[in-house]
């Protein structure tokens, strides 16, 4: 059995009012997910979805290992992979991006992302993430505070 590792990140943009999740569709199979991408040697878990996000989507984030999800499967026969999930937020909006990876990006608001992502795993991450901000919400908007 062979295995694989990728690492991502769940992306939430969290200005004033906006909440809001970034989704990009997947260019070979067309569903809907979040930035992710293969480890490269020497890369660190953080290092690997920082890139990978900023290589795919054209936006900086930045990590927050207080959440970390793993999602494991088999995307074919004798292969096994993990993927490994971060909390991240960003402050840039524009987006650009990877074209023979990604075929369209988007920004959704927190509370309407569910019925756009595509696999089951993938929604039941991205609810775990939403109720990580919501119980970190004070602290995240007062480092957004700090920081203006």
């Amino acid at each position: 059995m062979k295995k694989e590792k990728s690492c991502g990140a769940i992306v939430f943009y969290l200005k004033g009012e906006k909440e809001q999740i970034l989704l990009i569709k997947h260019a070979n199979s067309g569903h809907w997910s979040f930035p992710k991408g293969h480890v490269e040697a020497g890369e660190t878990e953080i290092q690997t979805a920082v890139r990978e996000i900023r290589e795919e989507t054209g936006v900086n984030a930045l990590i927050d290992t207080r959440f970390r999800e793993v999602v494991t499967y088999s995307p074919k026969k004798d292969v096994i992979k993990d993927v490994v999930y971060f909390f991240a937020t960003t402050e840039d909006y524009e987006t650009s991006n990877q074209e023979e990876e990604v075929s369209d990006i988007k920004w959704m608001d927190m509370d309407k992302v569910l019925p756009s992502v595509s696999y089951k795993n993938d929604k039941e991450l991205v609810k775990k993430a939403i109720n990580f901000y919501k119980n970190h919400r004070e602290e995240f908007e007062n480092d957004y505070y700090n920081n203006t």
